[in-house]
């Protein structure tokens, strides 16, 4: 212990939720802590299967190219083990993506997601974590509280989940990581240890998702490996995408903002469809035979809390209790790897789990969340019922300049591929400032209307 108890060195680390998020953190610092225990609340199947701890995973998931890159950097061999259990590898030139203004442009892409079922990837990630001697897990059980005080925390308290007169245990630690997802208590716990409110942002557009698994139709090649029809603000409000994922099936997950929700059920599932402002998707699952029931899904408003500017020694939020998307976009799971990536270049920068790698954490994972967080939030205030988020003259200029990408977009590829890599989180939104794609975007050309497929 140094000065003003400056935690040095290994010891325990406690990791709060074992979804993605959680266990990619543990895995993150493995050889860094002694022991690290995961507290999870549902009990894991054995085998790939939805879980009720998850309700978001009945949904279309997609790992951008730059979460795929972090996770195979972090897990060797981890994107051939996808590939090899049915995960699908889409490019960006393989998606017809219906934007805005129209249908981008096609040219031949090296830049690709990784298309799978939520529960594939979360069992190839945890066979692989349920392998390290120095993780502990905790199943079914729940945290309750932290240890510690205003300035620091020391540990967790736990019990049994769903028990409220089970005994409460402490789990003391040098380091709490908060992977506790979107329904994260830890505002209020830190509140309880008299600790200063982070910063936080908030945007709600009032989404809200039905998704329907189907089995891939066996009749004439539709001509593209993914479709994707883009909402348009203000007068289409809804979006539609399909995605292969494993066992010859596609998942369909159709979008809408606030006042635009689908009815419940197959029958508003299909009228939903309808709406959508082309009808290609609507006749892809015409052919196509349902694999499962229809399931809703409304995650709530954006939020981002500041924890790199305000929180206490000894704690690290990762994943959606640190900022939660608007799930149109597909950044939360590619979020969550880069924030992984980031705790583990700290841990190995100080050489453990002390107050320092915390620190150092915090501000990795807060930079791997701002591009996606500009991007999804100043796109969900477009909608007039949107509520919160960004304005301002600056926010009017992005969108008149991004406009004019979008345009370009439907007719130079080299605009479509700059797009894309922003898209993907490979490459930062100024990119599409290079003087380049700036020169192609000024001299105009697109169309204000989509386009017929190509």
């Amino acid at each position: 212990m140094g000065v003003q108890g400056e935690t040095t060195g290994r010891g325990t680390a406690v990791v709060i939720g074992g979804g993605l998020a959680g266990m990619l953190a543990a895995w993150a610092l493995r050889g860094h802590a002694e022991r690290i225990v995961v507290v999870e609340r549902d009990r894991y199947p054995e085998r790939p299967a939805f879980r009720s701890g998850l309700p978001q995973g009945r949904h279309a998931h997609l790992l951008l190219e730059a979460g795929h890159r972090a996770l195979e950097e972090l897990m060797p061999g981890a994107r051939e083990e996808l590939l090899a259990a049915g995960a699908v590898r889409v490019p960006m030139s393989g998606v017809r993506w219906l934007s805005a203004a129209g249908w981008l442009a096609r040219y031949e892409s090296e830049v690709a997601f990784l298309s799978c079922t939520r529960p594939l990837l979360d069992h190839t990630v945890l066979s692989r974590v349920r392998g390290e001697p120095t993780v502990r897990w905790l199943e079914n059980t729940d945290a309750v509280g932290l240890l510690g005080a205003s300035g620091q925390v020391t540990g967790v308290r736990v019990r049994g989940r769903g028990d409220a007169r089970a005994r409460v245990r402490e789990l003391p630690a040098e380091l709490v990581v908060d992977a506790s997802g979107r329904a994260s208590s830890l505002p209020s716990w830190l509140a309880r240890l008299g600790c200063p409110v982070a910063p936080e942002e908030r945007v709600d557009a009032g989404v809200s998702y039905a998704s329907r698994l189907y089995h891939r139709s066996t009749g004439p090649d539709p001509g593209f490996a993914a479709l994707y029809l883009q909402t348009k603000a203000p007068e289409a409000p809804r979006l539609g995408v399909v995605l292969p994922v494993e066992d010859g099936r596609w998942i369909a997950s159709l979008g809408s903002m606030r006042g635009a929700a689908a009815e419940p059920g197959a029958a508003g599932f299909d009228r939903q469809l309808r709406l959508l402002r082309d009808p290609s998707l609507h006749e892809l699952l015409a052919r196509a035979e349902p694999a499962g029931p229809v399931r809703g899904f409304w995650p709530g408003p954006g939020v981002r809390r500041h924890y790199e500017r305000r929180a206490p020694r000894g704690l690290v939020v990762i994943g959606d209790a640190a900022c939660t998307f608007n799930p149109v976009y597909g950044q939360g799971i590619t979020v969550a790897a880069l924030g992984a990536r980031a705790l583990r270049a700290a841990a190995e920068r100080h050489g453990g789990i002390g107050h320092r790698t915390a620190r150092t954490a915090r501000k990795g994972i807060a930079a791997a969340t701002d591009s996606a967080w500009m991007m999804s939030s100043s796109e969900d205030v477009r909608f007039p019922a949107t509520t919160g988020g960004p304005a301002g003259v600056s926010v009017r200029v992005q969108h008149r300049y991004l406009d004019r990408v979008m345009r370009r977009a439907t007719v130079d590829p080299q605009v479509c591929k700059a797009l894309h890599e922003v898209m993907s989180l490979v490459a930062d939104p100024t990119a599409l400032m290079r003087p380049a794609v700036l020169r192609a975007v000024l001299r105009g050309g697109g169309s204000d209307r989509p386009a017929s497929p190509q």
